[in-house]
């Protein structure tokens, strides 16, 4: 690999933490007017009608010539990650709120990790797990304000939800390291229509059988919000998707993850800036180390 793109995949991982983070900002700013399987699937069809224009645009076709199995594996990996991991975390977030939700969203680094050196053999060196560890124990030390985090007060919802959680993260890894192959010998914005379609096809079919689908659905006849709600799906389903398969495309599963996480480090930068949230000597120690720790990754 050449000097100018040594680092390219590491690159891409990182900025698609920080697109990510604006969508989420956009996403708060749009007042929730949406349920959050409303919000999924509006987001993934945004995404899949623009990805349309683009794949054309790049020479590239929505049927392009691959095996079956290769569509398979993308519906799997669609269905996983866009459906099935989806559904869990939104079920588990009702159930935990944000604050208990964003720390169990530490699980995906090290679930990459683990599920890549398992399944895909990848090798990492010392300093590139320690520089995982440390990314993880960044977003620890930011994510945690008090003991007094919101929890559910029945200890067996507390534990569904965390189980859910949990499962979430787990299938959300499958799926990554289900398409990762297909990935790498295929054309990015094929891969990112063909998972996107699933995810659309999956969610659509789940709202069909839901009892309150009206009531999930409503809010979209409400124009009230919108302008955030569409920047936040244009960042967080467009571009941030683009962005973390491409990153995923030029460096290791398990590497990409890691750097990947740094997005809740963006998310309390951007927070203090636009929503005015306080600034933590705990949440600043947070960001050195998540900076320490993308830098063990990237240069390990």
């Amino acid at each position: 690999m050449s000097g100018e793109t040594a680092y390219f995949g590491e690159i891409i991982a990182l900025v698609t933490a920080l697109v990510w983070a604006v969508a989420v900002i956009l996403f708060k700013k749009s007042g929730e007017k949406f349920h959050p399987l409303g919000l999924n699937l509006f987001k993934n069809i945004l995404a899949f009608l623009l990805f349309l224009p683009t794949i054309y645009l790049f020479g590239q076709t929505l049927f392009h010539d691959a095996p079956v199995s290769d569509y398979l594996l993308l519906f799997l990996s669609g269905f996983l990650g866009l459906a099935v991991a989806d559904t869990l975390f939104l079920t588990s977030l009702n159930i935990l709120g944000a604050g208990l939700a964003a720390i169990l969203a530490c699980l995906y680094s090290p679930t990459i990790i683990v599920l890549s050196v398992i399944l895909l053999d990848e090798k990492l060196t010392w300093m590139q797990l320690a520089g995982a560890s440390l990314i993880v124990a960044a977003v620890l030390t930011t994510v945690i304000k008090n003991k007094n985090n919101g929890a559910p007060a029945d200890k067996k919802r507390l534990w569904l939800g965390i189980s859910l959680g949990a499962l979430s993260y787990l299938a959300g890894g499958i799926g990554v390291i289900v398409m990762k192959p297909v990935l790498e010998r295929s054309p990015i914005l094929w891969v990112t229509e063909v998972r996107l379609l699933s995810g659309i096809v999956f969610v659509t079919a789940f709202l069909a059988f839901h009892p309150g689908r009206k009531l999930i659905l409503a809010p979209g006849m409400n124009r009230r919000g919108w302008g955030f709600t569409i920047a936040g799906s244009l960042a967080g389903a467009y571009f941030s998707m683009l962005l973390w398969l491409t990153g995923l495309k030029f460096t290791q599963a398990s590497i990409a993850a890691a750097l990947n996480q740094t997005t809740n480090i963006f998310i309390f930068l951007l927070a203090v800036i636009f929503l005015k949230e306080p600034v933590t000597a705990r949440r600043v120690f947070g960001i050195i180390l998540a900076v320490a720790g993308a830098l063990l990754v990237t240069f390990g």
